[in-house]
């Protein structure tokens, strides 16, 4: 199978409050909109994310389990604009071994926003990185 794209669909009622919130706080632009199903582009790498209210005996998403990870160029600045703009922290900012500093956010159906930029790992994890 040759992957050309991969994106999430979240299936929930709240399809307004994720617009908003994917536009107002991760410049989101968005490419269809019908009402109930919503797809959006984040970011200048194609990066894409939907939404879409139940259809039929769909199921709602519980917003429990999953991480969206926003690789930025400045995650310090990142911090200061959404905590300037209003949002609170799950996670502080802080640097972790691995190799990234980061903190994360949570949006209106659940999922943690990690946001994060790439540092260099401590030597503990270095011997994890392949490629």
């Amino acid at each position: 199978m040759d992957i050309t794209q991969l994106s999430s669909c979240f299936c929930t009622k709240n399809v307004g409050q994720c617009r908003d919130f994917y536009q107002k706080y991760l410049g989101a632009k968005i490419t269809f909109d019908c009402g109930w199903y919503l797809n959006m582009v984040i970011g200048s790498q194609g990066a894409t994310i939907q939404f879409m209210e139940p259809q039929g005996d769909m199921p709602v998403y519980a917003g429990v389990g999953v991480t969206l990870n926003f690789a930025v160029d400045d995650v310090d600045a990142e911090y200061q604009r959404l905590m300037a703009a209003g949002l609170s922290v799950v996670m502080p900012l802080e640097d972790h071994p691995w190799g990234d500093r980061g903190f994360s956010v949570t949006d209106p159906i659940g999922n943690s926003i990690y946001i994060y930029s790439d540092r260099e790992p401590s030597d503990e994890f270095k011997q994890y990185i392949k490629g």
